[in-house]
């Protein structure tokens, strides 16, 4: 699959969609507190989502056969890594982490976030983890300059995580962006400094540490979609979607 390089007029675009997805996960962020279901934030960024004239990239997506996706965040709490289907009967208590990931298109562009928050107060080892992914993060997007190499995104990821202990899964990747929510490259999480394809002006990409507190192994639960740590410890995700200028990063999903 080809790379999709935007014009400066395209990542405009996307940066309009990109203050949505902002706009939508700062909604949800502010609602989520103890005795809230994960339903209830689905209902919430579906909500801001209409309003601002976009729509869903997640609700219905069914790629390789899945079954359709049948919300508009995925909502993973604990040791869920990515994919978590918002639920009713998933509540949120004391000591939980969240990780909320939501894309949605307008004007036939798509931009991607994720979060992940502590609700209330959370042990010292959740709050490690948030703070180290969320830093593994920017380490990464520092990289996203014209002449970088696509490894020196994953090697800033993986070297801030180890460092501190934590595992970086490797069975889930970032991935380029633009008229659909997944084009060419994937962009791994891990990886060799100065090794990969050479990075250019006008690429865009959905760059996303997922972070175990312990082992890298996942597995897919039977409804096809959650994605859960091995042994059950904490996980966290973090993404953005991020242009890749003349003039150096710029990200796309956050104000």
């Amino acid at each position: 699959m080809s790379i999709s390089l935007k014009s400066a007029e395209e990542v405009a675009k996307m940066r309009r969609v990109g203050l949505i997805v902002a706009d939508v996960l700062d909604a949800v962020e502010e609602a989520c507190r103890a005795g809230v279901s994960t339903w209830e934030l689905n209902e919430i960024a579906n909500g801001v989502m209409t309003k601002a004239g976009a729509r869903s990239a997640f609700l219905g997506y069914a790629p390789h056969g899945l079954p359709p996706y049948p919300g508009v965040i995925c909502s993973s709490v604990n040791e869920v890594v990515v994919h978590g289907i918002p639920s009713k009967d998933v509540i949120l208590k004391e000591g939980d982490i969240i990780g909320i990931d939501f894309a949605c298109y307008k004007d036939n562009f798509c931009a991607d976030s994720a979060r992940t928050l502590g609700i209330g107060a959370i042990s010292d080892e959740a709050r490690k983890l948030i703070e180290v992914t969320r830093a593994s993060l920017d380490r990464a997007i520092a990289q996203c300059v014209h002449g970088n190499r696509l490894e020196d995104i994953g090697h800033a990821v993986q070297s801030h995580v180890e460092k501190h202990g934590f595992s970086v899964v490797t069975s889930f990747s970032g991935h380029g962006i633009g008229h659909a929510m997944h084009e060419a490259p994937s962009v791994p999480n891990y990886g060799s400094p100065g090794q990969g394809m050479k990075l250019k002006r006008g690429m865009v990409l959905a760059i996303e540490p997922m972070v175990n507190a312990g082992t890298e192994d996942v597995e897919v639960l039977d409804d096809g979609w959650t994605a859960v740590t091995r042994d059950r410890k904490l996980s966290a995700h973090v993404e953005h979607s991020v242009a890749i200028t003349g003039d150096g990063p710029v990200v796309l999903t956050r104000r």
